[in-house]
């Protein structure tokens, strides 16, 4: 019989600004905030922790406030990454349309590999600074 283990809740990202950086992944992602999570409207928006959530209920990302957060360096030295998210699209042409998107919204390319033929991909860095990955696959 197998022994019981912990179920992986969320992935928690660290930001300066805990909104911010959920709103950009509310809109790439096509999530939703948690019951309560939404923004209020009128006040001021000053929350330390937000989840995002699938269509189903899942729990997928919340965001905890840090004081300071060091800026990911990668590729260079420096800073290391510690952490970061892959996501996947079907098509080269997603993946471009993707790009688009994710541009828009804010991120920074750090890296092109969409020449790579067993694996297109690019490397981003989100309003953190955080790197993600979309790949096709």
């Amino acid at each position: 019989m197998d022994e019981p283990v912990p179920h992986l809740l969320h992935t928690v990202l660290d930001a300066e600004d805990v909104r911010e950086l959920a709103e950009f992944y509310r809109q790439l992602l096509g999530l939703q905030y948690r019951a309560g999570d939404e923004r209020q409207d009128g006040g001021s928006d000053d929350a330390d922790w937000l989840v995002l959530m699938d269509g189903h209920g899942n729990r997928r990302l919340a965001f905890q406030k840090v004081p300071v957060l060091p800026r990911v360096t990668w590729p260079e030295d420096g800073v290391a990454q510690q952490l970061h998210l892959d996501m996947s699209v079907p098509s080269v042409e997603e993946l471009d349309r993707q790009h688009r998107r994710a541009l828009d919204l804010g991120a920074r390319l750090l890296l092109d590999r969409t020449d790579d033929p067993k694996e297109p991909l690019r490397v981003y860095a989100d309003l953190a600074g955080h790197p993600f990955c979309i790949l096709v696959g």
